[in-house]
This record gives structure tokens, C-alpha cells and sequence, in this order.
């Protein structure tokens, strides 16, 4: 994703908080369901944006990003994360 497109990575940032919005407080999501929600098609070629919108909105203080239960900064985690919303 060489291009960067502001009204993907808000929908994307908008989506996280409605899937975090629908669940319970203490429940996490993963970042291919914000992806999924956005382009049920095309989701796989999201998955850096999503985690890149996470990342933002947890700059932002407003989620968290996991891993193993534990709080870590999705621009240097390897493998699978989750988003929740901060504890």
C-alpha cells in the first residue's frame, strides 16, 4: 500500500471504534474484522492499513493494541494483535 488514502485509513479508524462500540467493554477485536467490514473482497491487502489506523487511534489514547494480553506499539509487533478499548 504504497498510496495512501485518508478516507480509507478514517474508515478504517471509524470502523474500529464501531466494532469496539458493539461489544463488551473488556472484549478485544482483531484488526481483520475493521479490514473485513471495510472491503469484505479485498480485506488481506488492508491488514497494514488497519493496523496502521490502530495505531493512530492508540497514539490517540483511544485503543489499546495487544498482544498475548499484553499492551505493545503495533508498529514493532510481529504477528497477530488485537484492539481493545484502553484498560
Amino acid at each position: 500500500m504504497d498510496d495512501v488514502d485518508p478516507s480509507l485509513d478514517r474508515a478504517l479508524e471509524r470502523r474500529i471504534g464501531e466494532l469496539l462500540d458493539a461489544r463488551a467493554a473488556e472484549a478485544s477485536i482483531c484488526p481483520s474484522e475493521a479490514a473485513r467490514a471495510v472491503d469484505p473482497e479485498g480485506w488481506r491487502d488492508l491488514m497494514p492499513a488497519a493496523r496502521a489506523a490502530a495505531g493512530r487511534l492508540a497514539a490517540a489514547g483511544d485503543v489499546e493494541v495487544t498482544q498475548g494480553g499484553a499492551v505493545v506499539d503495533v508498529a514493532t509487533a510481529r504477528g497477530p494483535v488485537r484492539i481493545r478499548r484502553p484498560r
